[in-house]
């Protein structure tokens, strides 16, 4: 699978405000995590690869699409998963929320069921099938969530601090699965252990690349200017 997101020029203002300045990157890269303090951007710049938010100046394609057309047609090439699932999950069932995604796409019922069981029987959560939502636990909820998402087979799969609401074990067991999907990924976190074992991380301050490379030197670098920041 190729993975190439390139952005040119582009600038992002909301209400007025400039939230992203010239980001010009290309995104290639199969795990990679985007770090920075609240405001700095990041859920404005993983919002534009899905066509939730349109860029006011500039040019941004995901593997050769225009996210400008929408989530609806975007679905295939891009999945976000939200920070709270509550705000993502829509329907009563599991098997009904793995199924709206795939409707929308045009599969009909019994296909759109067909590959949803086919998802969970995969993952070996079949017997979640007919579950109500809200019965699951948060960490049940998040990994609905992302199987919804991932049975539309998209090429990237973008998370924004999916994990923040999660007890440690459910975290780690999460990102293992995840670091393991073929999709490139790339992921909002605070977690910067997390990160490290990613192939890249950009760094957002106010809008516009503080840093961008290995894992390791962005978030000392990083680190250090927090650290910085707190001296008295």
């Amino acid at each position: 699978m190729t993975f190439t997101i390139e952005l040119n020029q582009v600038h992002l203002k909301r209400d007025d405000q400039t939230v992203l300045s010239d980001l010009t990157l290309t995104l290639s890269e199969r795990r990679i995590g985007l770090i920075g303090d609240n405001g700095s951007g990041k859920s404005s710049l993983v919002r534009l690869l899905n066509g939730l938010l349109q860029p006011s100046q500039g040019t941004l394609r995901v593997r050769g699409h225009n996210p400008a057309d929408g989530p609806e047609v975007m679905s295939d090439q891009v999945g976000f998963i939200f920070q709270n699932p509550d705000h993502q999950l829509i329907f009563p069932t599991v098997i009904e929320e793995l199924m709206f995604g795939l409707r929308n796409q045009g599969l009909s019922k019994s296909d759109a069921r067909d590959r949803a069981e086919g998802c969970l029987r995969e993952h070996h959560r079949l017997d979640w099938a007919e579950r109500p939502v809200h019965s699951l636990s948060e960490g049940q909820k998040q990994w609905v969530c992302i199987m919804a998402v991932l049975v539309m087979n998209p090429a990237v799969l973008i998370l924004d601090e999916p994990f923040s609401a999660l007890d440690l074990p459910t975290r780690q067991f999460l990102t293992r699965w995840l670091l393991g999907l073929p999709q490139q990924l790339i992921m909002i976190s605070h977690d910067l252990d997390v990160l490290s074992a990613f192939d890249r991380v950009l760094w957002l301050e106010q809008g516009r690349i503080r840093g961008d490379g290995a894992p390791d030197a962005v978030i000392a670098d990083y680190r250090s200017a927090c650290s910085g920041d707190f001296t008295l």
